[in-house]
């Protein structure tokens, strides 16, 4: 009785390790494959709100997004 609880728990956590290490390969696949955002986004916003960036400025915030992600 006591082997069979212990056996399923065991199951249980090992499926949860490989669930979530497969999970975590696929989204870095995914997010390598379609980044959330890109110069030109950034450059298309900043100018969508009446400013004209300079590479300078879009290369700036692209290292603010890159360092909270």
């Amino acid at each position: 009785m006591l082997h069979d609880i212990l056996m399923i728990l065991l199951g249980l956590v090992v499926g949860l390790v490989i669930g979530f290490l497969v999970a975590k390969k696929f989204m870095q696949k995914y997010l390598k494959k379609n980044p959330p955002i890109n110069e030109k986004m950034i450059e298309t916003m900043m100018t969508s709100m009446g400013r004209k960036p300079s590479q300078k400025q879009v290369r700036q915030v692209m290292q603010q997004m890159n360092k909270f992600m």
